[in-house]
């Protein structure tokens, strides 16, 4: 993520007062959160840099849900911190629904939980999709290179091109000086002319 650019934060949480209670924490750090109390109410998102989703459904928790916010095409990339009352040891199955790009940057936390801890997974979330960002930029960068390199040769005609313009800009001047010269020597003459005729005629007066 660029420099001062907000992180914004999709938190899917049914409990209003714990949903409330993160937006608020994560409010405090700068970020832009987008409340949903379901994935129902989710409507097309685009630039998200995290989700936030509670899999718990009363006292149980629904596993799948985690997988049907996350097969969305706006959400599949986002990077994931799930949270359940269940120890999220037993939760690494339904992760096997997920694909490999999504498993390692979906993390789980059992509730409750320390608050430093959430932000802890959160940093590390971000940093490892800047990496995954950075990585990306480069091999398309180097994809591009390599392709400009292949399709684009080294061409003489430029050189010739610019030898031309040279010898034109060269012809012009030419011209404008053997011009200014012509010009000169007119003036010169005219001069001449002028001014040597008058002592002459002056002397006939004279006499």
């Amino acid at each position: 993520m660029s420099q001062g650019k907000k992180t914004t934060v999709l938190l899917i949480e049914a409990d209003a007062s714990l949903r409330r209670l993160l937006t608020l924490g994560l409010q405090h750090r700068g970020m832009h959160v987008i409340e949903a109390n379901s994935p129902t109410q989710i409507s097309s998102l685009d630039a998200l840099d995290l989700l936030i989703v509670d899999v718990d459904n009363g006292i149980s928790s629904n596993l799948s849900l985690l997988t049907d916010v996350q097969i969305q095409p706006s959400l599949a990339s986002v990077p994931t911190i799930a949270l359940a009352w269940e120890s999220c040891v037993p939760m690494q199955s339904p992760f096997a629904n997920l694909t490999q790009t999504q498993q390692t940057q979906t993390t789980c936390l059992t509730k409750p939980f320390d608050a430093r801890v959430l932000n802890d997974n959160i940093d590390h979330l971000l940093t490892l999709r800047a990496e995954q960002e950075a990585v990306a930029l480069a091999k398309a960068e180097e994809a591009f290179l390599a392709t400009y390199t292949s399709h684009t040769s080294p061409s003489i005609w430029p050189i010739i091109t610019a030898i031309g313009v040279l010898i034109a800009f060269i012809g012009m001047m030419l011209h404008i000086a053997i011009t200014v010269v012509g010009i000169f020597i007119i003036v010169i003459a005219l001069l001449w002319w002028t001014l040597g005729t008058k002592p002459q005629q002056q002397k006939i007066a004279l006499s």
